[in-house]
């Protein structure tokens, strides 16, 4: 049974769509265009229950990858906790290796977390 600050926490979820000149097809709470936008929205909301990434966020700011590292690292601060166990993604970058480098580094610490 959950208690109830694991239903508080879980109905403050939210959807995020990171790019710097795209705007999304679906509805999203929020629509960020770089790097330093999607950590003040990390630090006030947590993390989301689902992200569309872009690998590639502009010349003056850090990558989508950069991202996944501050996800992953925040979550092992957190013990495991930080990424919902529901958390979902999609990388709709058009940069083949930067898409590649996100898939990869969430799936496998996804994957780790499991065990």
């Amino acid at each position: 049974m959950k208690s109830f600050k694991q239903h508080l926490t879980e109905a403050k979820r939210y959807t995020m769509f990171v790019d710097d000149e795209r705007n999304p097809v679906k509805k999203f709470d929020y629509i960020v265009r770089d790097y330093k936008e999607t950590m003040k929205i990390f630090d006030r909301h947590g993390c989301p229950t689902f992200i569309s990434f872009d690998h590639d966020l502009g010349s003056e700011s850090k990558t989508g990858f950069d991202i996944t590292k501050n996800m992953v690292e925040r979550d092992l601060d957190k013990g495991g906790s930080w990424i919902p166990k529901n958390f979902t993604y999609d990388v709709h970058s058009a940069n083949p290796i930067g898409k590649d480098n996100i898939i990869g580094l969430l799936d496998d610490y996804l994957k780790k977390r499991k065990r």
